[in-house]
């Protein structure tokens, strides 16, 4: 039963609305019990004291139990329906008329129905003025019906009064309450519908965050190993030219060892698990093996360097760092022609740990707009932990990466 809930547009079935509507539709077949009693006492009182005009008083009485079952019983809870009008007129028409009638005051137990039935049926204004002038229509029939001395003026006046203050505040105040309960339940979905935006653009930001995390995990690891795997044929090829064989068995056995290391990487990578460098290996030693690859596949002079005493970080922040690694060294690879470079990883007391990668190659300006897919990606991985990437580096003096992270 909403309080100003159009008759045509019903709550949806499964949201708090809904529910409030059903418990107030649930609670109809006692309004229809609690009704048919009064209707049934008030004829039993009237037939027992044998009233005046007695069957002009029934004959009311019914009026009013008809109206209720052709009208009365679909206009509760349907604000401003045309069922609900018409039953409220006719009655409280048939009551005033029924009480001027019956001296005995015994059509007054109606009012208790009367009076909530008018509130279900009306908007908050009109209900107020149908019982503003329902209760002015009795005590004008009381005022009638009296001797008209001044006491009994002045009990009437008084009693209409008082009823007319606790009809409109008792009315006016469990309206207020409905229309708050309406109001809140609608606010309930409102935020579960609210919420559910937002799960769903949690869910897509998170698609959209674990593609690109897939994306550098593919650049990080296959593509430089894809790399690694064409500089090594085409140096088998250089081998075979010349005719080194020994060259060549080298060049081989590491072209199988990549291979193997780029396929382990990519079942890791499908299977969302720690990156392969780190399987059963401390960091250092993941690094020591990186190094040892890169210095084997190059022909460069790679050094590692461990500073401090090792301990062991959160599993994304060693992932992170071996990365970066991987990415310093295949730029140094692909683009320092550098002689030399050093991997050095510092675990100072009270600081965060870093990791820094430098070479003695040609370098470049890093603040270039297109300084490439991998330093962006260390960038962004610096982020998800809460550490920090630097590049430094320029034309012609080699380059030096750093990336920090939290313990």
């Amino acid at each position: 039963m909403s309080a100003d809930q159009p008759a045509d547009c019903r709550p949806l079935p499964g949201t708090s609305a809904g529910e409030l509507d059903e418990m107030w539709r649930r609670q109809l077949v006692w309004w229809h019990v609690f009704f048919a009693i009064l209707v049934a006492t008030t004829a039993g009182v009237l037939v027992a004291e044998k009233a005046d005009h007695l069957g002009w008083s029934l004959l009311g009485v019914a009026v009013i139990a008809a109206a209720y079952l052709v009208w009365g019983r679909r206009g509760i809870g349907d604000d401003e329906g045309t069922s609900g009008i018409r039953y409220v007129v006719v009655a409280w028409l048939a009551l005033v008329g029924l009480m001027a009638i019956d001296g005995s005051g015994t059509a007054w137990v109606l009012t208790f129905g009367l009076f909530p039935q008018t509130w279900a049926m009306l908007r908050r204004n009109h209900a107020a003025a149908v019982v503003v002038a329902a209760v002015l229509a009795i005590g004008g029939v009381r005022l009638w019906q009296a001797p008209r001395t001044g006491d009994d003026v002045l009990g009437i006046a008084i009693s209409t009064v008082i009823m007319l203050t606790l009809s409109l505040v008792m009315g006016l105040f469990i309206h207020k309450i409905i229309g708050e309960a309406d109001a809140r339940a609608r606010t309930i979905d409102e935020l579960r519908r609210t919420q559910a935006q937002l799960a769903a653009a949690e869910r897509a930001q998170g698609v959209a965050g674990e593609r690109e995390r897939m994306s550098r995990e593919i650049h990080d690891t296959l593509a430089q190993g894809f790399t690694s795997l064409v500089t090594l044929a085409r140096a088998t090829e250089a081998a075979l030219d010349r005719g080194d064989l020994a060259v060549v068995r080298e060049r081989v056995r590491l072209i199988e060892q990549t291979a193997a290391d780029n396929l382990s990487e990519a079942r890791l990578i499908v299977a969302e698990m720690t990156p392969g460098h780190l399987q059963s290996r401390t960091l250092s030693e993941a690094l020591g093996r990186l190094v040892d690859a890169v210095a084997a596949e190059s022909g460069m002079r790679g050094n590692l360097v461990v500073q401090g005493v090792p301990t062991v970080l959160p599993a994304n922040s060693e992932v992170v760092l071996l990365r970066t690694a991987q990415e310093g060294l295949a730029n140094v690879r692909r683009h320092a022609r550098a002689g030399t470079f050093e991997v050095r990883l510092t675990y100072a007391a009270d600081q965060p740990v870093s990791l820094e990668v430098s070479d003695d190659g040609v370098g470049f300006a890093p603040d270039t707009p297109d300084r490439g897919y991998g330093l962006d990606g260390a960038t962004a991985r610096a982020g998800e932990v809460g550490g920090r990437f630097e590049v430094h580096s320029s034309p012609g003096s080699g380059t030096r990466l750093r990336m920090e992270v939290p313990r």
